[in-house]
């Protein structure tokens, strides 16, 4: 992902919910500013680390929000035994609740963009805009497989082989889709990133190797084929040609006639960034 400079440091801070804490990085102006605040849900597994650039790129007008959603980064772990997407979807609603944010437009991307879509449907009252950035479609058989392979309980020991485990799986992460099928079959184009992007990566899932499995299945079950149809909001969808999910795209598109979509450069260089943000502040700063 290509580096931004930062107009408005990023800061942080912590939502308080029955469940724990919700930990959450903002920036750009609280008051003063006409445009509703943009909440963004990253991708999983991770933290909202990995969205840094972007919400800098889009804070020169609006307050930014990035939530660690429930069980990933710093946020608490979700209650068990009932996670999916609904009832993150709405434990994210009450830290946001917390922090004071009543209107607002809303970012997600893969396994985010399922958060947000809830989100919108829990409470469409209170979503201006919408973006759904990189969104699957699994067929049955995938999920299936997806479900028992993807995201594997980590086990522990004093060897630390957790720590092994999980480096090669957010490495291989950006190597093979999936990432267990290590063949040139299932290369992918895009290659490693950076070394301090991998590392930095690696150390926000590190930090959730207990609960992070269970949130990425929550992913997985996710029936899109009945709740995307739900979503009322003003809605981008959208997704970069170069990402893995790009093949569902067309498919997804059938699933929200209603939407704009548009297809992105990415953010895998200073160019294509640019032009991403330009079309996500585009479809924002759009009135109607």
């Amino acid at each position: 992902m290509a580096t931004v400079m930062r107009d408005h440091p990023i800061l942080r801070g912590f939502a308080q919910i029955e469940e724990g804490q919700v930990h959450f990085r903002h920036c750009g102006a609280q008051h003063g500013k006409i445009k509703k605040p943009l909440v963004m849900i990253h991708a999983s597994p991770g933290s909202a680390k990995t969205l840094e650039p972007l919400m800098t790129a889009l804070s020169k007008h609006r307050w930014v929000i990035a939530l660690d959603t429930l069980g990933n980064g710093d946020s608490c772990a979700p209650k068990a035994p009932l996670i999916d997407m609904t009832y993150l979807a709405h434990a994210h609603l009450r830290a946001l609740n917390d922090i004071g944010v009543e209107e607002f437009n809303l970012y997600g991307t893969h396994t985010g963009a399922n958060i947000a879509g809830e989100i919108s449907i829990a409470a469409p009252q209170r979503i201006h805009r919408l973006i759904l950035d990189g969104v699957s479609f699994y067929s049955d058989e995938q999920r299936r497989e997806f479900l028992q392979h993807y995201a594997p309980d980590v086990e522990f020991d004093q060897n630390g082989s957790q720590f092994q485990f999980m480096w090669g799986f957010i490495r291989d992460a950006y190597l093979f889709w999936p990432w267990y099928q290590r063949s040139a079959s299932h290369l992918r184009k895009t290659g490693l990133p950076s070394a301090e992007i991998l590392h930095d990566k690696a150390v926000e899932v590190f930090k959730a190797a207990r609960t992070y499995p269970a949130i990425y299945r929550a992913a997985l079950a996710y029936d899109k084929a009945a709740r995307l149809a739900l979503i009322q909001s003003n809605t981008l969808l959208c997704c970069a040609k170069n990402d893995m999910l790009f093949e569902y795209f067309q498919e997804v598109s059938q699933l929200m006639p209603n939407a704009q979509k548009c297809v992105t450069a990415g953010t895998s260089n200073p160019h294509d960034f640019k032009s991403t943000m330009a079309t996500f502040e585009d479809f924002l700063s759009q009135q109607s």
